[in-house]
């Protein structure tokens, strides 16, 4: 019979209840036990078999409870990660890791310690664009790649008053939130940067955190730029990617986030497919190839981080997003807010 590992969900806003919950429902390997919510049942309807209790330590008392998704708000997430480690709980936290590198380090050693695993939600790795970029990358049919241009662009002109992320607190602002998708993205594909270059702006009237940036990392023969903004109303190009041999130019974005938003359950036929409108554009000029025309998106598919925290748990399995990694995702940040602040180049 196969293993069941009880989960305990904290937080049951849109991160609890789009990216966790669903996927913890549905995984044959998980069990659903309870769900914090501090003052609303919003969770009964969806999901009955959970217990609704109104805190983390009702969680960490439970001994049935062997794994902890943590969604609360970035500023809980040390504290909230400590507090499950302690309690000999492993523990999948929502990027970003924490809050500071030094934070990070601490958690990874007395996890280390305590024999405890974490898991650092990195989604975006199971974006079907990023799996489509990773197979061309493979093929080497753009040849070394010279530039590479990533987007995470929206459309929000006004401040949210009621919303943690436009708070002055620590892990708010736009580069906490959505910077580590994309710096994440960027690790994977080149690893670590020479120097690091970072212009970051809070651009909404009335706004308190930053709510632009744009970094540039570079590494030998090749620029990486990632931005973001909120006040982008007909975005560009999420992906602009050129090597010697050809280009690749990739708009919209996965089409996972948009279903589950609308409270549909993960998997099913047609699941993280995009349609052909969406591919991706490659041209290729290169001795007798020549080649334009659009790419097919692979399927992406989020239910695979939670299929390797299944099999790291229960089968060994290697950690397909390491500690480590989250952490220098972390640091990635800290420098550019120091780039930004001091208007310097800064080699890593």
């Amino acid at each position: 019979m196969k293993k069941i590992i009880n989960t305990g969900l904290v937080g049951f806003g849109l991160s609890g209840k789009a990216f966790h919950a669903p996927f913890i429902h549905t995984h044959p390997g998980f069990h659903l036990r309870k769900i914090v919510e501090r003052h609303r049942d919003d969770s009964a309807k969806l999901y009955p078999d959970a217990t609704i209790v109104r805190g983390l330590d009702d969680i960490l008392a439970d001994d049935e409870i062997e794994l902890v998704a943590i969604t609360a708000p970035n500023i809980y997430h040390f504290e909230m990660v400590q507090k499950c480690i302690e309690a000999g709980k492993h523990v999948i936290i929502e990027k970003p890791f924490t809050n500071s590198y030094k934070e990070a380090e601490e958690l990874i050693k007395l996890a280390g310690k305590k024999k405890i695993k974490l898991f650092v939600y990195q989604n975006r790795r199971w974006d079907g664009d990023f799996l489509t970029i990773q197979k061309i990358f493979k093929s080497g049919v753009l040849g070394d790649i010279q530039y590479y241009e990533a987007h995470f662009d929206r459309y929000a002109p006004e401040r949210k008053h009621a919303a943690w992320r436009d708070e002055d607190l620590p892990g708010s602002g736009i580069l906490f939130d959505l910077g580590p998708h994309l710096i994440d993205q960027a690790l994977v594909l080149f690893g670590e940067p020479i120097t690091i270059q970072a212009d970051i702006q809070s651009q909404r009237e009335g706004s308190i955190v930053d709510d632009y940036f744009n970094i540039t990392m570079t590494y030998k023969n090749l620029t990486v730029v990632l931005t973001a903004g909120m006040l982008v109303q007909d975005p560009g190009p999420r992906y602009i990617i050129h090597g010697v041999r050809g280009s690749y130019i990739k708009y919209g974005i996965d089409p996972q986030e948009a279903a589950l938003r609308k409270g549909k359950m993960p998997g099913g036929e047609g699941w993280g497919e995009e349609t052909a409108d969406k591919w991706g554009l490659v041209t290729i000029d290169y001795d007798d190839l020549n080649f334009d025309g659009r790419v097919e998106t692979e399927p992406g598919n989020y239910m695979d981080f939670y299929n390797n925290v299944y099999n790291t748990l229960l089968n060994a399995h290697e950690q397909a997003i390491k500690p480590k990694e989250a952490a220098k995702v972390i640091r990635i940040i800290e420098m550019a807010f120091e780039s930004s602040r001091l208007g310097k180049v800064l080699e890593c």
